[in-house]
């Protein structure tokens, strides 16, 4: 894995994979063409897995992954699926929706820049997370829909050769959905993963169940960080869900290096945002969960609205009071996550990604509504 300054000779070898050049091979780019520009996309047809780069029988690292699809709908973005494996494994470390591994949550595209992720005007997927492998690595998208992906644009931008020290870690990903959330659980953003290794940060999303809240504001949940055999109480708390991505008092759209909310609709109360634990470290020696609570807050008027409604409201296990001003409180809402970190193995404990089905189930926007996925 290359951390030498610009200047500096690295006796490895640069490789793109790409559709002119599949395999990566040296002297073997742009012969679609003849030379000219013949093949700079391809197609994915329903349950296809393309191969978009491959390496074996070398040490190397991924260092970049750009790509573009035509077709950026919701339903797409989280019926396409990106898996990676290193080193030959069976079992992919990373497997998640294609838009939320991204940063494109919720399947709702925007425009952003953070340190290891952006989407310069809001069309592409761009990834520059360091990737090391030891032996091998195979990066898939497969499109679990019944429809025809009609052209994906892509490069792998990676290096042979590189000289690993022994402890370089593999890059792994978890993706998860609760819609909703049950009330006084924690939403995992990440499960526990067993091992030795780094917590890289998330990108995460909310839609907030404006049936049964109204309008009133979710983020009050803190994130709690379950370090080395923690169990009731984690080693890490902070104050506040807007509080955890560096801002405060509610959040609009910003895009900072390591902190960011690139969704802020408030009139459907939905949200995208992330922090990524680049400069502040979160190490593992032996395992590590990560969740965030479910909190509301809302003032008194619309607090006796949901309950007139007939929606009984709780802080904790006691029923909030009504004659206050306004209360925090629990709620259900529809929450995903999309977590990275680094494991000392290539495979974790975690399960295998949830089926398109429960990915893309109730994403389409009203506006959307009629429209054939294939439009």
């Amino acid at each position: 894995m290359l951390d030498l300054p610009l200047h500096r000779y690295a006796a490895v070898q640069s490789r793109w994979a790409s559709p002119e050049n599949f395999k990566a091979g040296k002297g073997y780019a742009g012969q679609a063409g003849r030379g000219r520009k013949g093949k700079p996309a391809v197609p994915i047809k329903p349950g296809e897995t393309l191969i978009i780069a491959e390496s074996n029988g070398s040490p190397g690292c991924v260092h970049r992954i750009w790509a573009t699809i035509e077709n950026r709908r919701p339903v797409r973005l989280r019926g396409l699926r990106v898996d990676m494996y290193w080193d030959g494994c069976a079992k992919p470390a990373v497997s998640a929706p294609f838009g939320d591994f991204f940063g494109h949550t919720l399947g709702r595209m925007s425009t952003f820049a953070s340190a290891l992720f952006s989407s310069p005007e809001g069309r592409s997927f761009n990834c520059y997370v360091t990737m090391p492998f030891r032996t091998g690595m195979k990066i898939t998208v497969t499109n679990e829909l019944d429809v025809l992906q009609p052209r994906i644009f892509f490069d792998v931008d990676f290096t042979l050769g590189d000289d690993h020290p022994a402890d370089t870690l593999y890059f792994h990903t978890s993706w998860r959905r609760e819609n909703p959330t049950r009330l006084l659980r924690d939403f995992e953003i990440l499960p526990k993963v067993q091992g030795k290794g780094r917590f890289l940060g998330c990108h995460l999303g909310v839609r907030a169940d404006m049936n049964r809240y109204l309008d009133t504001w979710w983020g009050e949940g803190e994130v709690k960080v379950y370090l080395d055999g923690d169990d009731a109480l984690p080693t890490l708390c902070g104050t506040g869900t807007e509080d955890y991505i560096g801002t405060g008092w509610g959040q609009e759209f910003y895009a900072h290096a390591y902190q960011g909310c690139t969704l802020a609709d408030r009139g459907r109360m939905q949200y995208g945002f992330y922090r990524l634990h680049v400069p502040d470290p979160i190490y593992f020696h032996q395992d590590v969960r990560v969740t965030i609570q479910q909190i509301g807050w809302g003032p008194r008027e619309k607090l006796q609205q949901i309950v007139d409604q007939g929606t009984v409201l709780y802080m904790g296990e006691s029923p909030v009071d009504l004659a206050a001003e306004g209360s925090l409180f629990e709620r259900a809402d529809d929450w995903c996550a999309c977590a990275y970190f680094y494991l000392d193995t290539p495979t974790s404990n975690l399960p295998p990604l949830a089926p398109a089905s429960e990915r893309t189930a109730d994403l389409i926007l009203p506006e959307e509504a009629g429209k054939r996925l294939d439009q």
